[in-house]
């Protein structure tokens, strides 16, 4: 079995888990999330337990197949070598998936960037992020819908929101503007990320 998809995911108290077919729905206190789970996939909510499971058909299927295979004495079969590749590929994923929808709805996510450079300064502007980064012009970033973004100090910057996925993008293209270069490390960078650093030229 999928070590991963197997296991349960546990829904905490305020947020609410509905499925209507291949949709999944989380509703918490940062938001609402859907996703669309695969057609080889269903989900099963029992109480406050949510779990993700390949269809019965197809788990019936590779039940069939470990018994025949050892009726004829064959090395004993696993069930997940017995079940169908498009299932036992996407089964974990949709698990991982899904945790993150309920997680997202209920916690939300966060990613913390840290700017390393003499002037480099990042600051609030109404909803949209202010950047001096070296260039004759600052960078003004929009914050997506759903993206909510902080700046404690001029030289840190939190952005937080319900989706996993578009928080990583967001921290993604704001490192992009000036990623960390290999001699002094100045740039924008993930927070306790190591950055290699490299030896200049000697006189």
């Amino acid at each position: 079995m999928s070590r991963i998809g197997k296991l349960p995911i546990t829904v905490p108290s305020g947020t609410t888990v509905t499925i209507e077919g291949q949709v999944l729905s989380a509703k918490g206190p940062k938001g609402q999330l859907t996703m669309e789970l695969p057609d080889v996939i269903t989900a099963k909510l029992e109480g406050a337990e949510l779990t993700i499971n390949p269809r019965e058909d197809l788990v019936e299927a590779a039940n069939e197949k470990i018994r025949l295979n050892d009726e004829k004495g064959r090395k004993k079969m696993t069930f997940a070598q017995a079940l169908d590749a498009s299932a036992r590929t996407m089964w974990g994923t949709s698990r991982a998936n899904a945790s993150n929808l309920v997680q997202g709805a209920a916690e939300g996510f966060k990613k913390n960037l840290e700017l390393v450079g003499v002037g480099y300064r990042a600051q609030m502007q109404g909803k949209d992020l202010k950047l001096a980064l070296g260039f004759s012009h600052d960078v003004i970033y929009q914050a997506p819908e759903g993206i909510e973004i902080k700046c404690a100090k001029p030289t840190e910057i939190e952005i937080a929101g319900a989706d996993k996925q578009v928080v990583g993008q967001v921290a993604a293209e704001i490192r992009n503007y000036r990623r960390p270069e290999p001699f002094k490390g100045k740039g924008v960078r993930y927070q306790g990320e190591y950055v290699r650093r490299k030896e200049g030229k000697k006189k």
